[in-house]
């Protein structure tokens, strides 16, 4: 006992100095620090308990079947039963796969997720004949009915959703198939994460100075920032090639994922798989390639800001070794999570009282599980719990980067809060489409509000360089991913197979693409061709575009507001408070024109792509002498890496 107690007191110590070791278990982690997950459910009894509740419900959906053209009043009771189940179900989902996720090496939590998601298929498989039903019924009597009982109309988009699936809906009896066949849908991501969070032998490589460290996801994004140049090339070489030994397998892990998107392509005859992807959020196939054709064509932003970077190194050529290499060595800026509260909170002051005031409370009360522990799943997340609050899931490192995705998390929760608060279940959810806007935009409005407590020149360059590096990893790093994965699903679709060796190929040559390498600017060794078994949003369906687009958004959002709020004119905020407020009750397009972006014109792409040069205008005036200078080659700190 005295021991435990002693160690728990030394890693608290270790928390309020510099973060959290990354090998620390999870009881040895402080409760402040951990999220509450009993307020879903109390105990692991009464989630058993209200699965089996649920799961017997699931039933009542199935009553309706051929019933719904009754009358008004009987589509309203088929669709508040569904939805009843949806949210319970929902409740007890993601209360599992929370728990999964506290520890992906305890078997007995990933088969509570898996569980969940045997009923999540029943319901599918149960309610798969309203989307036909309802088509067949007809958009006059479906309107004629909500005309009829008030109760309808807050079902009204998610019918409007319905009716125009109208040219991809299969008879009730093929949907049953197809949602049956939903449970093999994610099983390539399940082996990935398992595999990389959980069974894949990570390398140990030693640093110059005589350190041994572990090489897992924490370890490789915490040491592949190093000063040192010589370590920054044992930790790439010792990383990438143990993914390299593996990427047959998580090749196979990636094409059985493609495979699943091609099957919904082909039995709800879409044509192609991005198309059937972008259908649900009704996003046309063109804003995917024109941000494809934007990112191609500003890629000598991309190439300037490494040349700079390269100055700043002191370094005759770049290397991919060197893109999170610090660039400032006498900024080192390290933080606790309470510090990372206050600086959050004071960047978002500028979005009202009310938002400062329910983040504040999200972050006392049990909202986020913050710091890295042994067998946590990596990364970074935000979910929510409607009629409960949101959570989140941070590997809390102590540093910049940190507190910015913290910013991020913070964003997606309160998007998360708002809808849950001003929408019905029915439309609470928002689309990815615009997902990503609310947590870039607090990142942006965290750069603006650090810079303006910036001390000195040094902290100034560090902060203006990791805002760049969020440009290359989300507007590019982002935008080369979303290239990757329709090139992937285009060459399954044309019979083409998915191996590590042509995988390799593809990716060495947008790597090299994107980086310059041909053009002298950034070097690329063929060992990072393995990049893409890295990456767990390949298994997201198409989601990774959205990081990009999102960017673009918010960053023309997070201007707007400055600009506006500047002269006391609150307009453009309270427009964006009511997107964050509107959840799906329209669609995403819509929604974000309302907000004051049009994402179908490049117009926003532009806007990102100047403040992009207008940073590194202001960098460069810095380095060369006008408000101070940091001498080249002495190292700071990049920002996150997309993806990862």
């Amino acid at each position: 006992m005295r021991r435990a107690l002693v160690l728990t007191i030394l890693v608290t110590l270790l928390f309020a100095a510099f973060g959290v070791p990354s090998a620390t278990e999870r009881s040895d982690v402080p409760d402040r620090y951990k999220w509450k997950i009993s307020d879903i459910f109390p105990t692991e009894a009464a989630w058993q308990k209200a699965k089996e509740d649920v799961a017997a419900r699931v039933p009542e959906v199935a009553v309706y079947q051929g019933r719904l053209g009754e009358s008004a009043s009987v589509l309203y009771e088929a669709l508040s039963t569904l939805m009843d189940v949806r949210l319970d179900l929902d409740r007890v989902s993601t209360y599992a796969n929370m728990l999964r996720d506290e520890d992906t090496r305890v078997s007995h939590s990933v088969e509570m997720a898996q569980s969940a998601r045997q009923v999540r298929v029943a319901l599918r498989t149960a309610s798969s004949y309203i989307r036909p039903e309802l088509l067949a019924l007809g958009a006059d009597t479906i309107w004629g009915f909500v005309k009829k009982d008030p109760r309808l109309e807050e079902y009204r988009p998610w019918l409007d959703d319905i009716l125009r699936y109208a040219p991809h809906t299969l008879t009730p009896p093929e949907e049953k198939v197809a949602a049956q066949a939903g449970i093999m849908s994610g099983a390539g991501a399940t082996f990935h994460s398992t595999f990389t969070d959980a069974e894949l032998p990570y390398p140990e490589v030693t640093l110059t100075d005589g350190e041994t460290v572990r090489l897992d996801a924490q370890g490789y994004v915490k040491y592949r920032a190093t000063a040192n140049r010589e370590d920054r090339m044992r930790v790439f070489h010792a990383f990438w090639g143990r993914y390299r030994d593996f990427r047959r397998t998580l090749a196979a892990s990636l094409y059985a994922q493609v495979q699943t998107h091609m099957f919904d392509k082909d039995v709800h005859h879409y044509d192609s798989c991005l198309a059937a992807s972008l259908f649900a959020n009704n996003i046309p196939v063109e804003v995917y390639h024109q941000l494809l054709d934007d990112v191609h064509a500003n890629l000598p932003t991309l190439h300037r800001y490494l040349r700079l970077k390269q100055k700043m190194l002191g370094l005759d050529r770049i290397g991919y070794e060197d893109l999170y290499a610090p660039s400032v060595k006498s900024v080192d800026l390290r933080y606790t999570p309470e510090q990372a509260e206050k600086l959050v909170l004071g960047a978002t002051r500028i979005l009202g009282k009310d938002y400062v005031d329910v983040l504040g409370h999200g972050f006392q009360g049990g909202w986020m599980d913050l710091m890295p522990s042994t067998g946590k799943s990596s990364g970074a997340y935000s979910t929510m719990v409607y009629g409960v609050h949101p959570y989140q899931l941070i590997n809390f490192g102590g540093d910049y980067d940190a507190v910015s995705t913290v910013a991020h998390e913070s964003g997606h929760s309160m998007h998360s809060y708002l809808s849950a608060e001003h929408q019905p279940f029915v439309t609470s959810d928002y689309s990815i489409f615009v997902a990503e806007v609310a947590s870039t935009l607090n990142e942006n409005l965290l750069l603006y509000s650090m810079l303006d407590k910036a001390k000195d020149t040094d902290e100034k360059l560090f902060l203006l360089g990791s805002a760049l590096e969020n440009f290359r990893t989300t507007l590019f790093r982002q935008a080369m991913f979303a290239e990757f994965e329709l090139d992937i699903h285009e060459m399954a679709e044309n019979g083409q197979p998915l191996t590590g060796d042509n995988l390799d190929d593809l990716y060495l040559k947008l790597l090299r693409t994107y980086y310059g390498a041909d053009q002298g600017v950034c070097n690329v060794d063929s060992l990072y061709a393995v990049e893409w078994a890295y990456i767990p949003h390949f298994y997201y369906d198409f989601y990774l575009y959205q990081y990009s687009t999102s960017f673009v958004a918010g960053t023309s959002l997070a201007q707007g507001i400055r600009d506006s709020m500047a002269k006391g004119d609150t307009s453009k905020r309270d427009a964006y408070l009511h997107m964050l407020s509107s959840g799906s009750s329209k669609y995403p397009i819509q929604l974000l024109k309302d907000a004051g972006v049009d994402m179908t014109t490049p117009a926003p792409f532009a806007a990102a792509t100047r403040e992009m040069n207008d940073i590194m205008d202001r960098m460069e005036s810095l380095l060369s002498g006008e408000g101070g200078h940091a001498p080249p080659g002495t190292g700071g700190q990049g920002g996150k890496g997309g993806g990862r």
